[in-house]
């Protein structure tokens, strides 16, 4: 299997675990109000351009939000895709300002190093607590990953994020969250929307390390990073 294989696999591998009730990966538990969430967590993530925000909410957020709008919808303000996590949502934060000097000096030795990469965003995944578009990743994704997690060990900050998998990472979006059941209704739009996703292939350049709840509402960023050009074939260096 080539390592997009690899990735659809994995992520099928949690569709079956979410159907047996067996989920093995850290999820954030639903509340009352999202905006208000007052649970903080320290990660990194892309924030999208505007054409792949537009086509999410034109073509997968409207239509579900006119069969149950009583649940919480992402928008262009706080559409993101996680990169990299570092310390899980809580309150108060699992983390300190001295914490977040480290990391920021971690992303800096590190992420203008790593290539940019493209991610193929396939399909829709409804999970107990929320609705997310899946996309696999060229093999960089991994290598940052990878990457970020020895240097992160390394300077005393290690990502507490438990994960299915320890290798071919994959791309997510949150478009969704629950605080009640899902309809049926909502269920077959989704499984009809999945169907027909046609984004084209989307290049992840820039890396932002942030501090937020789950909705993005109490966002700050602390620093961006523009990623490196891929080598092109031919290059001596490749």
């Amino acid at each position: 299997m080539n390592h997009q294989q690899h990735q659809i696999k994995i992520i099928d591998q949690i569709e079956k675990q979410i159907k047996a009730n067996s989920l093995k990966s850290s999820t954030v538990s639903p509340v009352t109000n999202f905006e208000n969430d007052s649970r903080i967590c320290l990660t990194s993530v892309h924030f999208p351009a505007l054409d792949l925000m537009s086509y999410i909410s034109k073509s997968i957020i409207n239509p579900l939000k006119k069969i149950s709008p009583e649940h919480y919808y992402y928008s262009d303000m706080s559409f993101h895709i996680t990169i990299k996590n570092i310390r899980v949502i809580h309150d108060p934060p699992n983390f300190t300002p001295k914490n977040i000097k480290t990391v920021q000096g971690v992303f800096s030795k590190t992420i203008p190093f790593h290539k940019k990469f493209k991610v193929y965003f396939y399909r829709l995944l409804l999970f107990p607590n929320n609705l997310a578009l899946m996309g696999t990743t060229e093999q960089e994704l991994d290598n940052i990953i990878l990457d970020l997690d020895k240097c992160l060990t390394e300077s005393g900050v290690p990502d507490d994020k438990q994960y299915v998998n320890s290798k071919y990472f994959f791309c997510n979006m949150t478009l969704a969250r629950f605080n009640s059941d899902v309809n049926q209704k909502f269920v077959k739009t989704v499984q009809e929307l999945s169907k027909n996703i046609k984004i084209d292939p989307y290049i992840v350049d820039s890396v932002s390390l942030i501090t937020a709840n789950a909705v993005l509402s109490k966002l700050q960023i602390i620093d961006t990073w523009k990623m490196s050009h891929p080598r092109e074939d031919g290059d001596p260096d490749a």
